[in-house]
């Protein structure tokens, strides 16, 4: 049955920034397709929240309160895998994220931080958890980019660049770790996270996000956490080194800050 080749029963999953939003989807996920999930978040209130969802699903949540930002940090999600399932399968690397601002406003410290948050981070855990995925056999990565770092729009050079990065990385690391180890990108539009309650909390603004979509739609974290369960169980298993464009169609910035010309 086709339906067998998204099953991850027995896997073991790490999911970074999963206290909420994408990453709070795909830990469910992922638990509803049969495995079981190492969560992390700087919130334990919120991994509490998950973990429970977790658990209605049969599967099993190992809490990891932690800061990423912090590169030692990545590691303790791995030896949390390996201490408590024995064995790690799957890496989804959802935090990241940077502040939009005009570009006299954005400074190199401001770059250096967005790459680090963005790509130096899914580095770090990667190769904690590359040994260990070997040890299994193999297993799937996926980093979770977006779709300005394929897109042009004022405000967004920070976050775009670095999330383009991440992308070349994603199709560089693919080629390092065939073939025991997939590595795939989803580059993400649009989706109703809290990232965008500032914005969406505006009837107006949100009209205009969604007319600038073709879907005509807010995308929402289960349409992300749906791609993910299929990169990483069977039914992807012959798919590494590619990017997935899960954002309702967009060919422009849904969001446009009014920045004039300099």
């Amino acid at each position: 049955m086709i339906l067998d080749r998204f099953q991850l029963d027995g896997k073991v999953a790490v999911v970074t920034g999963s206290g909420r939003g994408i990453g709070a989807a795909t830990a469910v996920a992922l638990a509803q397709a049969g495995a079981n999930v190492v969560i992390s978040s700087r919130t334990a209130t919120q991994l509490e929240d998950v973990a429970a969802q977790v658990s209605a699903t049969g599967r099993e949540a190992v809490a990891v309160t932690a800061d990423l930002s912090d590169l030692s940090a990545p590691a303790t999600l791995v030896a949390a895998a390996r201490d408590t399932f024995g064995r790690l399968d799957i890496v989804v690397n959802n935090v990241g994220g940077s502040m939009p601002a005009p570009f006299l406003h954005t400074s190199v410290a401001a770059l250096v931080e967005a790459f680090q948050f963005n790509v130096a981070t899914a580095h770090a855990l990667n190769l904690a958890a590359v040994p260990v995925l070997l040890e299994g056999g193999g297993g799937s990565i996926v980093n979770i980019s977006s779709a300005m770092g394929r897109l042009t729009g004022r405000g967004f050079l920070a976050y775009g660049t670095a999330k383009a990065a991440l992308v070349h990385y994603t199709r560089l690391a693919a080629i390092d770790l065939a073939p025991r180890i997939r590595v795939n990108a989803i580059a993400v539009g649009s989706v109703a996270t809290s990232a965008l309650d500032i914005v969406l909390g505006n009837a107006e603004i949100k009209a205009r996000m969604e007319q600038a979509t073709p879907m005509k739609v807010i995308g929402e974290p289960a349409d992300i956490a749906a791609a993910i369960v299929y990169l990483t169980s069977d039914a992807g298993k012959y798919v590494t080194g590619k990017v997935l464009e899960v954002d309702g169609g967009t060919e422009r910035p849904t969001l446009d800050l009014g920045l004039e010309d300099l």
